[in-house]
Formats: structure tokens, sequence, C-alpha cells
């Protein structure tokens, strides 16, 4: 550690992000006349708490901020290991437990906070969520109580904010049964408002987590005998087994110093002042960091502004850079907390900021509210509809990158244009320079603008070009990581303008694109998540790259997509190998090859159908769907299904639909070759086959085309030289229409094409793309597939095949996988009550003969303008 120099000590208590970025702050300034020494009763260096739940699954990971080489400098000095429990303001010293003084001329509280406990019976026996030590014992008594049991154990977490969602979202990564408790009638009441607490406890249930709510904990009950923990006594008699407990309530400023400080003039009846402490703790401060104690400031969790404490990261940075600039003559100003927060939940997106419960005099909401789907998305503006106060997005957060920065100026466009659940375009305009992209350490667009221009901090003042690169110059996107997407969009966008060649890289996690990850992932062998992001990515990954390792190794080697550690990286109707429906339940589509089906299954989907009392259709691509079915309730179905010679249609995936037939030569008048017979042959050897995006496909027997086989990504019409296959096409929302690739051709080369176009396609295309798309994006478009697949221009006509044919191989329906592996069979129980307990809340009505769920209140798609209640 360096050593002291300098005629001003500043001295630094508490060792965490708001410590770490003040002592940066400080020393990016490269002050000469002072000396920082920092106080940290922890053993670690200054660490990320943002991203602690890391910590939970990997031990070894190292959350050290910022580079270590900081605490070296010569004016920089850290002490851990070092609690301070006294202040004397008249010395100016502040004294270790172990009796070290310190003399300061300006001192820092950056004393953070502690977890909150609960005072009731058994607490002691409960963990908390705070430090490396806590989720390192929090890991340890997981695995621990596992080999113990023999079975996963089962932790409920109590509190259903932030940090408790992840706290319980680590425990199930661990192995453990996740129960969630908490005292609000919904969850992350604090971020959230009704509408969105709702659709919020639909995305839970869906995480595999059984949640109670609405009552609060009266005594943590334990076995007499052993004393370790058996369950949750409730306020209202109920008791909810657990094997272990996590508290995560909220947290306490740690205003310790300041408290002791006042209590010690009080018993000497000093007339001194006396530190000011909130209400509900914290120390007071004004717009500079200042206590009431001379040359005392406090920053980050324990400082009290306007009274409020905040436990967020952003106000913390904030005030720490303040505080440096204060201490070194300047005049800058705190103004209050930006409490925007984005939950980091594999498969929950929840995002909030500003004014989301639109208390603002005059506000206005525009509000799109699909609770039973999971889906909520509310802005908030000004009375005028122009100025974005705020917003709470569930299910779809997508809209907060782009308004975030927003906050507080006119909207270029009509709000109810930014809900994405809508499906228009939004309004799109370059953000102004002096909007704030990172709100975690306040870095405005202009600056990101500069450092793609050309780095001012960087020898020869490079332009930045990769987002690592953009991250280290401007600190953008280095803790919460929720503005990185737009970070993102922002550096290509400027790169783009100045002349510059954009990264193909797949996300911050991966340099490769999806197309190389691809070939590494193939050449190096791998065949699990774990192992790919060792060998190819850092960190521990995201939305983005997640489902695309899990599709690539789908693609590769037909895993389950519940194995491998690929459930937590799939989207929900993966995760249940089912559709969700707006009503919270679930549709099953068995496979039907070519819409070709016997008397004798169609019995047996007429019996299943009544047995479960569900909704059933045609769909378009001549299947049938059977809707209303509850989660527990999905095993069931498949078994009679499977039993009867059914496999799952695979409706849910990123991966072959169906394939649409005509009836062909074998009853039209007008049919030219047997496009039944083809159409089964093809769905056969293409099912289950993952893909950047879903696929369909349709084969007709005669030019009148009544499969509509050239609305398809892959389409074949027979003709009288030959079968014509068509590829590119698709219907949804940018429809396009296939493009001839090859005509005349016999059975087999017909496959042995699709062969090499579904397989050129895999490798090559981006995350979520389309075949229209794809080909739209290859240089000479058709001609280039054309090329590769027909006239074999790259040479891997061959390796192309042979990846098909192991896909064939290693085919498995994944219903029945799943019905023969008991520890699959787990996820699929009632998520509200108890495992097989009815969801009351579903109601069925008679309709047209049928029945279906019907609609609750709350239900469906609905945009509402007005002023708050």
């Amino acid at each position: 550690m360096g050593t002291a120099h300098g005629s001003r000590r500043i001295v630094v208590v508490g060792g965490g992000p708001a410590a770490h970025r003040f002592t940066q702050a400080v020393s990016s300034r490269e002050p000469s006349d002072l000396h920082i020494t920092v106080l940290t009763e922890e053993t670690h260096l200054p660490y990320d708490r943002v991203a602690l739940s890391q910590a939970l699954t990997n031990p070894g990971v190292d959350l050290t901020l910022g580079e270590a080489e900081l605490w070296d400098l010569a004016h920089v000095t850290l002490k851990t290991g070092a609690a301070v429990t006294e202040l004397d303001s008249i010395n100016q010293i502040v004294r270790t437990a172990d009796g070290r003084d310190f003399e300061y001329d300006e001192l820092v509280l950056a004393t953070g906070s502690n977890a909150a406990t609960l005072p009731i019976p058994g607490a002691e026996h409960t963990h908390v969520y705070r430090t490396l030590e806590d989720v390192w014992g929090i890991a340890d008594q997981v695995r621990t109580l596992a080999e113990t049991l023999g079975r996963a154990p089962v932790v409920a977490t109590i509190g259903g904010g932030l940090l408790g969602l992840e706290a319980a979202a680590g425990a199930q990564a661990l192995g453990a049964e996740a129960v969630v408790i908490d005292g609000g009638k919904w969850l992350m009441g604090t971020q959230l408002d009704e509408g969105a607490g709702q659709a919020m406890g639909r995305l839970i249930a869906d995480t595999g987590f059984t949640v109670h709510g609405g009552v609060f904990p009266k005594e943590i009950l334990t076995c007499s005998e052993t004393g370790v923990v058996s369950g949750v006594l409730m306020a209202d008699e109920r008791i909810i087994d657990a094997d272990m407990v996590i508290v995560s309530i909220g947290v306490r400023p740690r205003d310790e110093i300041a408290r002791n400080y006042n209590a010690a003039l009080d018993a000497a009846q000093s007339s001194q002042l006396r530190f000011g402490i909130g209400p509900r703790g914290g120390i007071e401060i004004d717009a500079g960091c200042a206590t009431t104690i001379p040359n005392v400031y406090a920053i980050g969790e324990v400082a009290n502004f306007q009274g409020l404490c905040i436990g967020l990261v952003a106000p913390a940075n904030a005030m720490a850079e303040i505080l440096a600039d204060r201490l070194q003559g300047g005049s800058a100003e705190f103004t209050g907390f930006d409490t925007a927060t984005k939950l980091k939940l594999s498969g929950v997106d929840v995002a909030s900021f500003g004014d989301g419960f639109a208390r603002t005099e005059g506000a206005l909401e525009v509000v799109y509210a699909d609770a039973p789907r999971g889906l909520y998305q509310k802005i908030v503006v000004s009375s005028d509809a122009k100025v974005l106060l705020g917003g709470i997005f569930v299910g779809d957060a997508s809209p907060y990158q782009s308004l975030r920065p927003l906050l507080g100026r006119e909207l270029p466009g009509e709000p109810g244009a930014y809900l994405s659940a809508l499906g228009g375009e939004t309004p799109q305009g370059e953000l102004p320079d002096d909007a704030v992209l990172c709100s975690c350490n306040n870095v405005s667009v202009g600056s990101i603008r500069d450092a793609v221009g050309g780095c001012g901090s960087c020898e020869g003042q490079a332009p930045v070009t990769t987002l690592a690169g953009l991250k280290g110059c401007t600190r953008a996107g280095t803790q919460c990581g929720s503005c990185v997407p737009m970070l993102k969009k922002l550096m290509e966008t400027e790169m783009l303008k100045n002349g510059a060649e954009v990264s193909a890289a797949m996300c911050e996690h991966f340099e490769l694109s999806r197309a190389q990850l691809f070939e590494a992932v193939a050449l190096a062998g791998l065949t699990s998540y774990p192992q790919i992001m060792e060998r190819f990515g850092t960190g521990a990954g995201c939305d983005i790259c997640k489902p695309v390792i899990a599709s690539v190794l789908a693609s590769q080697t037909s895993v389950h997509p519940m194995e491998a550690g690929l459930a937590g990286a799939q989207d929900t109707n993966d995760r249940v190998m089912a559709n969700m429906q707006k009503d919270g339940t679930y549709s099953v589509v068995p496979r039907i090859p070519g819409g070709e089906i016997t008397p004798e299954k169609l019995g047996v989907i007429a019996a299943v159908a009544a047995k479960y009392n569900l909704y059933t259709k045609l769909t378009g691509g001549l299947r049938i769907d059977m809707f209303g079915a509850r989660l527990e309730q999905l095993p069931e179905i498949w078994k009679e299904l499977v039993d009867a010679g059914f496999e799952s249609g695979q409706a849910y995936g990123k991966s072959l639909r169906n394939v649409k037939t005509c009836v062909g030569s074998s009853w039209c008048r007008y049919g030219m070759l047997d496009s039944v017979a083809m159409g089964i042959e093809m769905e056969l050897r293409y099912r289950g086959l993952r893909a950047p995006h879903k696929f369909k496909m349709g084969v007709s027997g005669c030019a009148r085309e009544c499969a509509e086989a050239r609305a398809k990504d892959v389409g074949v019409i027979a003709t009288a030289e030959g079968w014509n296959l068509y590829v590119g096409g698709n219907g949804g929302a940018n429809p396009a229409h296939a493009q001839l690739l090859v005509g005349g051709i016999d059975d087999k080369t017909l496959i042995r094409y699709i062969d090499r176009y579904l397989m050129y396609y895999i490798r090559t295309a981006d995350k979520l793309q389309r075949t229209a798309r794809w080909m739209d994006d290859l240089e000479d478009g058709i001609e280039h597939v054309k090329a590769v697949v027909v006239q074999d221009s790259l040479g891997l006509g061959a390796e192309l095949e042979a990846a098909m044919e192991s896909h064939v191989g290693n085919y498995q329906d994944e219903w029945a996988a799943t019905l023969a592996d008991p520890e699959k069979l787990r996820r699929f129980r009632s998520f509200v009550n108890a495992p097989d307990q009815k969801d009351e809340e579903l109601r069925y009505v008679p309709e047209r003969g049928q029945h279906r769920p019907a609609e609750p209140v709350r239900l469906g798609a609905t945009i509402s303008i007005g002023a708050p209640g």
C-alpha cells in the first residue's frame, strides 16, 4: 500500500463501492497535496456488491472494483480489518476497534448499510445476503443440506424485493427448491404498482419459485432435538416447510458511529454540535455531502438526503464524485436520487425508473396490461403528454433502454409508440449529448460519442471500437449493466457514421458472432453451457447469449432443453415444452406429420381434450391445439398422448414448427406428386431441429399451391419435371415470398438440398434471425445460397449433410424424455399453493359447445390514458 505524504489528510471510513468511487474520483484529479486513508472492516479490496449474486454460484469469481493498482498509489493507503468505533471531532481523530488512531483533516463516512433482520423468535437461525462471507456461507449451507438430506433442500427467502429474488434465484441455481415469502400483496412493491406486480407474479411462478404473499412471518421454527431449521410459522398460523431461511427485507444505514458520537455528547451534557440523523436512520447531509459536524461528510447508503437513504449504486457514485469535486475546490451539488432499477434474474425482465407511480401532479399514464401473460408496460408523462416522467416494465423491458436517457425530456413521438407490446415502430431520434446514458456512473451520451470519435484519455486519442474499450474509457456499463444494450447500439451508430467497421460480437460476454460461436463450439466438441462460457465467454452470460448457447447446443447435440444447465437460459415456453397463453394456462400441440392422422389418434385427442376440459382448435399448420392446461397437468396430458403414439409438436421452440401439406396426388385430381408422403418425410427428418428462429415448411402437390409453400421458410411445389424448392419465405409481421432455389429435382436430391440449406442457415445466421432476413444480409442473397447449396461452392456439402444425419440419429422426443426423468418432472407443479392444488382463480365457461378458460378481470391488452387514481 502507499505511504503517507502531502499536507491534507482525508480519512474514509468504509470499503464499499462509495469509498472506492470517492478514492478513484480524487485520484483521477492527480492530487499533489493530500493523502487518502481508507479504513474497512472487511478483509477484501472493495468489491462490487451489485454483482454479489455471482459469488453465490461461483465462489472464485473476482468482484474487485476497478483496478487493484489504485490501492498502490503513493497518495492512497488502504487498511483492511480496521473497524472504526470512535470519533473525536475536536481533535479530528477516529479510533479503530484494535486501538489505532487516525488523524484527519476531512473525514468521509462511507459505512454503507447492514442487512435488516427480523425481530421474531428463531431469527438467529437465518442467513442474510449482504457480504461475500454471507453468500459463501449460504452456498456452503445449501451444499451441506443437500448431502445430509439426500434431496434438494427447501430454501425460503423472506423478502420479495430485488435482493430477495436474486437470493432465491441463486439458491435455486445451487440446486435448492426456492420459496419466497413476502408480506406485500405483490412482489417488488417498492418499484412496481399493482398491475406490474400481478404480471411479475406470473413470471416468478415460471422460474420455479413458490411464492407466499400477503402475510408476514411470525417465527422461525427449528427441530427441538437438532436445532436445525424446519419451517416458518406465519402470522395466519400457516407453517411453510423450509430447511434453510434467508432474510432479505431491506437494508439499514450503518450510522452507529454518528449515534454513538451523539450518545457520548448527551452523557457528558456537551454543547457540541450533534450529527443529524433521519427518523428512519442515516446521517443527514446537505447538497455538498457535508454533515452537521465540521469537516465530516457522508456518502452512499449511510447518507440521508432530504429524509431519504437509498441503497442503490447510482446515487452513491454521484455523491462520491460530488464530494471529490468539493474537496478539491469545486461546487458540484447533489440534487436527488436516481431510483431506476432493473432486475438481474434470468427469464424475468423487469425495470422501473423515474416517477413510475405517477405521483407528479397532473401526470398521465399510458398502460398496456396483460398480467396473466406476465406482460405489463407503463409510461408516465406530463399533463400535456409530452415530457417523460417515468415508467414500469414487466415481461418486456426493452423500452427501458431507449427511454431511460430521455427522463425529464420531451419525447420525440407519441408515448404509446414506445410500448413495444403493441408491436409498433418505436420513434427514432438521436439522443441529446447531455442525456445520461449510464446513470450508475453519470456518463452522458456526449461522452460516449467523444470516446467513439477519439478517446481523450487514451494515448493518441485513438477511437474506441469495442464495448470493452468503451467501458474502460468512460466507465459506462461497468456496474449494474442495464445500459449496456443501449451503449452498444450508440457505439455502433457512431462507428458507422465515422466509416468504421462494426464488430459482429454477439454481446459483451462473447467477442464471437453467433455464427463464429457455432463453429467454435463444434470444433471444440463442447457439450454444456459451463464449458462454452469457460472456453469462449466471459462473466456469467446474459439474456442475449444464454438463449443462443442453448440453441447452438441443441442444434449440435440434440440435448434436452432442461439439461446441461440450459433450463435457466430458455424462455418460458421452452422450459415447460408448452406455450403459455394469456390466462396463464398452457396449450398442448402434438405432432401430426404432414397433417395425416388416423381415426384412432383423433379419438385420443378428443378423449384428452374432454378429460382435461381443454378448448380445442385446428391451427393454420394442420395441427390440433388444446388450450387451458395447468402447469401440473402437462405431464399427465403428455403421458396419455405419448402412450397413444404422439410426440411433442415442438410448437414452443425456435425449431421446425410444422410441414403443411395438401392432399397431393393421393386424392386430388390436379396432384402431380405425393405431397403428403413428402411432407411426412420432411417433418420426421427435421423435427426437433433447433435454429436461430422458428421455421416452417410447406409441400404443395401442384402449382395451385394449396399448402401455401411459398409463404414458408422451405417450400416445395410439385411439377411435371419433379420438385421445385423455394427458400426464405415467411409470414408474420414482415412477410416475405420464398425464392426459387432449384427446380425439377427428385426426392433424394430435394432432401439433400434442404439438409444443406437448413444447416448452412443454422451455422451462419445471426441470433433470432429468420431465413428471409438472413438471406437479405448475405452478399448476393439467393445466388450465394444457390452456389453453396446446389453447386457446393464452399465444399461444405458433405459436412452439412453429415451434420443433419447426426441430428436425425440423435433425435429424442422431449415429452417422452421428460416423463422418464423424475428430476425433470419436479418442475411441473403448481407454484401458487400446494403442489396439486387447483388455481381457484381460473374459471371455465362454455363457448360454442366447448370449454375454455374465462377471461379474468385485468385480462387483455388495454391502453388507458388518464390522471392517476
